[in-house]
């Protein structure tokens, strides 16, 4: 099993699991109770239906034990693995009616978690031999952000901050709100300073003379250079020189980033690895 990520704590997944069934079972899956006898005993297979890097197992077992802590999985694939058509990935065994209640719960984050990790995955290994590397973004479903960012960092991505709350990012309209780079980064730091919080600054900006203002401030650590041509995106690299961390951003996908990491820049951040990722085909079957 893959090592989970810091922010997959078990009070964020208890809430999110609870939330879940709550939503989809509301008085009672009247279908399975109606149908299926109480004490029948079965086993149902996860059945991969598309190739892809599978994500999403951890959480099926989270979920199943959740819901009913006799539910027994039988796991031949892990998350972070490349799978194929016809692969099982677990064997879920017990209580019929409580693997048909959570059937179409795990099957919903599975797909669209393994998705996010194959997309994250191909554009990953696009900039493999280069030292740049895959953000993803605050641009992600309400309530499912968890699980987004949990398949980003299955996929091979770097999760980039989890919220609004673990790093200062000025962005354009920060800047413009506040009246400019220079006054945002210097009330930022005496915030900041008053709080006792050691947060990175990062600050977006939008041409050259940007980039030397955020460089002049001495207080940024990363400068995302945004919707920015590859030309002026070698300049800024240039002009930064390590001083600071820079960061593409704006409209990038697979096509675009190998170009993008060629101009030299430290990260490139990509929502299109979250919200343009197909799910991916999932079933599980009795058998």
């Amino acid at each position: 099993m893959m090592n989970r990520p810091p922010y997959v704590t078990h009070e964020r997944l208890n809430q999110f699991i609870d939330a879940a069934i709550k939503e989809d079972i509301g008085d009672g899956d009247h279908s399975t109770l109606a149908s299926v006898p109480a004490d029948l005993q079965q086993r149902a297979r996860l059945l991969v239906k598309n190739d892809c890097i599978l994500a999403g197992v951890d959480l099926a077992q989270e979920i199943f034990q959740y819901y009913d802590k006799s539910l027994i999985l039988e796991v031949f694939k892990q998350d972070g693995e490349a799978v194929k058509v016809g692969d099982v990935a677990f064997i879920v065994s017990g209580s019929a009616r409580s693997i048909l209640t959570m059937e179409r719960l795990v099957l919903n984050c599975m797909q669209r978690m393994s998705g996010i990790a194959t997309y994250t995955h191909e554009m990953v290994e696009i900039i493999a031999d280069t030292r740049t590397r895959i953000l993803d973004t605050r641009k992600t479903s309400p309530i499912f952000r968890m699980c987004e960012k949990w398949a980003v960092a299955i996929g091979g991505g770097q999760n980039h901050r989890y919220g609004l709350f673990d790093m200062i990012m000025l962005k354009d309209n920060h800047i413009d709100y506040s009246g400019g780079i220079t006054k945002a980064v210097k009330d930022t730091v005496k915030y900041l300073r008053e709080k006792n919080k050691g947060l990175q600054i990062e600050v977006e900006t939008r041409n050259i003379d940007e980039v030397k203002e955020a460089l002049d401030t001495n207080s940024v650590d990363v400068i995302m250079l945004d919707n920015m041509t590859l030309e002026q995106m070698r300049e800024a690299v240039t002009l930064i020189n390590g001083k600071v961390k820079t960061e593409a951003s704006g409209g990038i996908t697979k096509e675009s980033v190998r170009e993008i990491a060629a101009t030299g820049v430290d990260y490139i951040s990509s929502g299109a690895i979250i919200y343009s990722a197909p799910n991916i085909d999932l079933s599980l079957k009795a058998f």
